[in-house]
């Protein structure tokens, strides 16, 4: 089995393609040791001293280490954990984890409603094909059509990167309040 891996916009934060589907279901992070025991790959990621978060995509891993540890400390056991897991037939997930958000478009009425599907639209079909390219994912997490504000929620590589102000102000920003008007800011989600 070979394993691609890619840096991403995040130094703190590597890409891993192990040429398979990891979790085509929808994506899923672990932000700490606890929430990655519902899955076997995500426990032995955790088990390598310096790694902070773990992402799994549709058909990539994102890890995420802490600034004491250099990658070419760490990315030898990374590359045999997840050799490990895949050749060994372990399940990617044994528990049920929170993956990608339904539609929130329901919690609005009126107009709200159908500017959020909008918004929720053009971050799935333009803004989450580019962020997953770079090892991460966007989730919506609000408007608020008084203030025009949308709120979204980076995870992966993208989350803690340092270019995604960049990314939310210049890119998602620009597009969404191109397409629709009533969005007049994006800001990132606590």
């Amino acid at each position: 089995m070979f394993i691609q891996t890619e840096a991403t916009p995040n130094p703190a934060t590597l890409k891993f393609l192990p040429g398979r589907d990891v979790h085509p279901a929808g994506a899923i992070e672990f932000n700490d040791v606890q929430a990655a025991s519902a899955s076997p790959l995500a426990t032995a990621l955790f088990k390598v001293e310096g790694v902070r978060r773990v992402f799994f995509g549709s058909d990539f891993i994102t890890v995420t280490k802490s600034a004491e540890v250099d990658w070419p400390h760490i990315k030898p056991s990374l590359l045999g954990a997840i050799m490990d897991t895949f050749l060994t037939g372990l399940p990617i997930v044994t528990a049920s984890v929170a993956l990608e958000p339904v539609s929130s478009a329901g919690s609005y009425i009126g107009d709200a409603a159908q500017i959020v599907r909008e918004i929720e639209e053009l971050l799935t079909t333009r803004v989450r094909p580019a962020v997953a390219q770079d090892g991460g994912d966007i989730d919506f997490d609000r408007f608020e059509p008084e203030t025009g504000t949308v709120y979204l929620r980076l995870r992966g590589s993208c989350a803690g990167c340092p270019s995604s102000t960049i990314t939310l102000k210049q890119g998602i920003e620009n597009m969404l309040k191109h397409y629709v008007p009533e969005v007049l800011r994006v800001e990132q989600a606590l």
